[in-house]
């Protein structure tokens, strides 16, 4: 039975669009263009589709807006200011049933769907999925959710690179350079911002750097920026006046900021992964939720109309330095980050990209008060505390510094504050790996149990079970074995270590080389069970072999007992280092030849 994917993008063989599409196969790949030729020409024009893509998305986005909050202020005039707390309820009834019965691609982050799309996919994706996230996060943005909207324009702009990919039946390396192309017009278009939006696609979508992909991307963000700017003006997301350090003695101060920013950032992973369990151990339908997580938008947002959606607004008083009010700008830090978990972690549609914006602005606007009454001669204007801030926290949730410096130079154009900018980032993202391993989008994917912060080929270790990888034919030793005899069966076996069990095939534990060593010429008569490891280490035949390489170096050892879940003293084999090696070299032998296998037959198709 051919999965949803397959269906999504198949045509009739006689269709109008198989037709045209085999026409633009024979224009491409017939001609003499060389191959990063015609890549390049697909990444200007699924440029242009994502520019376009981001265009309509933010028009949705207006319209939806004015549909809840003004003809909603009509339609529940009767309860004066408190309408606006039903909104993002009534917005969460709409998108918990709708993504419920469409697609779970439109629930939460857009970003994770596309990183899993290049990472295990082959870059490609259902070809609802980007209508799909456009009207669930239009709709969930516009009726008062606390989330962005930059994570659903990549999304969205990804999904168009996937869908060219397999409307030209392109091969997985090309079709998910595409995908990159995609989201880096997407996010270039909105923010008016081309080199950010190009080491997004790279730092987090693709998360490596090619010669091959690098020119179609740069060009699709230069493509996605030039359609913005033809819709939105030549301006930068954010007017803040002209600011720069007092003396380079003040950057002490921004590294401080850093460290704020990276624990910060940590806060908001935890708090929202944390709401999103609470709400799945409700126990009420999966798609209610999104109305649970709703009502609790709206009481914040009742108090706090800036938690609303995006919040640029205030982000803008913040850099302008209109809004220095340190109660009221701590609160909006924690409520923020609760009406963000609230939305996503009930099931809502929306980004954390504009999320953390908004606390790193409203954290360097904190810090920058505190700083200037500490110490007046030497601190800036909280303002530029603020766009560093901005910069620092982005970087602290996506592990991607770059291009975190990137957005905090092109949203404000101010290069005099790239040393600062650059030292809080740096900082943030250093200190943030240190305290907690996932970002914000890799988390998301490891809780589905897709491990992408290990690299492409090393997601291989998750596929191989150890029960396929390890040594059944294992040479084992009773306790009351002289030590003498056994430091003989090292010489002669050149193995490292022995289980140790008895007769009735009970594991004891475990006796290497290094015990005898230890035990000297006085320990020869002893038996091995008074000098062998009891407190072992132990895997099971059904764990991952990168869950028995991560126990290996718990105790950096070379081997570990594979035992039986229902009796850990039942030993079912031995894995060793080695066995790790072969088995992962051989699997990735397999996938290299199935990829090259398929990506002939995709070109010669």
């Amino acid at each position: 039975m051919e999965s949803s994917e397959e269906a999504d993008s198949k045509f009739t063989p006689d269709s109008p669009a198989r037709r045209l599409i085999v026409g633009l196969e024979q224009r491409f790949f017939s001609s003499r263009m060389s191959q990063s030729s015609t890549v390049l020409l697909l990444g200007v024009l699924v440029g242009v589709a994502g520019g376009l893509g981001a265009v309509a998305f933010r028009w949705m986005i207006g319209q939806t807006t004015g549909l809840f909050f003004d003809y909603g202020a009509s339609l529940f005039h009767g309860l004066g200011g408190y309408y606006t707390v039903l909104l993002p309820a009534i917005g969460g009834a709409i998108v918990g049933p709708f993504i419920y019965l469409v697609g779970p691609e439109a629930r939460g982050s857009g970003v994770p769907k596309a990183m899993d799309a290049v990472f295990r996919l082959g870059g490609r994706m259902r070809a609802r999925v980007g209508p799909a996230r456009a009207l669930a996060s239009a709709v969930c943005i516009g009726s008062g959710g606390s989330v962005g909207r930059e994570g659903p324009i990549a999304h969205i702009g990804a999904a168009l690179g996937s869908l060219a990919g397999q409307l030209l039946r392109l091969s997985q390396t090309r079709t998910r350079t595409l995908v990159a192309c995609g989201a880096a017009a997407g996010v270039a278009a909105t923010f008016n911002a081309p080199i950010a939006g190009a080491f997004f696609a790279l730092e987090v979508i693709v998360a490596e750097w090619t010669a091959e992909a690098f020119a179609p991307v740069v060009v699709s963000a230069v493509v996605g920026s030039v359609i913005g700017r033809t819709f939105f003006g030549d301006v930068p997301s954010f007017a803040v006046p002209e600011y720069g350090i007092t003396t380079f003695s003040e950057l002490p101060l921004f590294a401080l900021l850093g460290i704020a920013a990276a624990v910060v950032g940590i806060a908001l992973i935890v708090v929202l992964f944390r709401a999103e369990d609470l709400f799945s151990a409700l126990p009420i339908p999966i798609y209610l939720l999104p109305v649970i997580g709703g009502l609790v938008v709206g009481f914040i947002g009742l108090y706090h109309s800036q938690l609303y959606r995006v919040g640029y607004g205030m982000i803008e008083q913040i850099l302008l330095g209109h809004q220095t009010d340190l109660a009221f700008l701590v609160g909006l830090l924690g409520l923020k980050v609760v009406a963000t978990s609230a939305t996503l972690g009930s099931g809502g549609s929306g980004g954390v990209f504009s999320p953390s914006l908004f606390l790193g602005a409203v954290l360097g606007g904190i810090l920058g008060t505190v700083f200037g009454d500490l110490f007046p001669n030497l601190a800036s204007t909280p303002g530029a505390y603020a766009i560093a801030g901005m910069g620092a926290v982005f970087a602290a949730t996506s592990h991607a510094p770059i291009c975190a410096i990137m957005f905090g130079f092109e949203l404000t154009r101010d290069y005099r504050l790239i040393l600062p900018l650059m030292l809080a980032c740096g900082v943030s993202v250093v200190i943030a790996k240190a305290l907690y391993r996932f970002s914000i989008y890799n988390l998301a994917l490891f809780r589905r149990g897709i491990h992408i912060e290990l690299g492409r080929d090393a997601q291989l270790l998750n596929q191989i079970t150890i029960g396929e990888a390890m040594t059944t034919d294992v040479i084992t030793v009773t306790p009351q074995t002289p030590v003498r005899d056994i430091a003989h069966m090292f010489d002669e076996t050149k193995h490292h270590g022995f289980p140790v069990v008895d007769e009735q095939g009970k594991l004891h534990g475990c006796v290497t080389l290094e015990d005898v060593h230890r035990a000297g010429p006085d320990g020869l008569g002893k038996p091995v069970d008074e000098i062998a490891t009891h407190d072992l280490v132990v895997a099971f035949p059904d764990e991952s072999i990168n869950d028995g390489l991560r126990k290996l170096g718990l105790r950096d050892v070379g081997r570990i007992p594979v035992v039986s879940r229902e009796d850990h003293t039942r030993l079912l084999g031995l894995l060793t280092r080695k066995n790790i090696i072969s088995a992962y070299n051989q699997a990735l032998m397999r996938h290299h030849t199935r990829l090259e296998e398929t990506e002939t037959a995709e070109h010669f198709d």
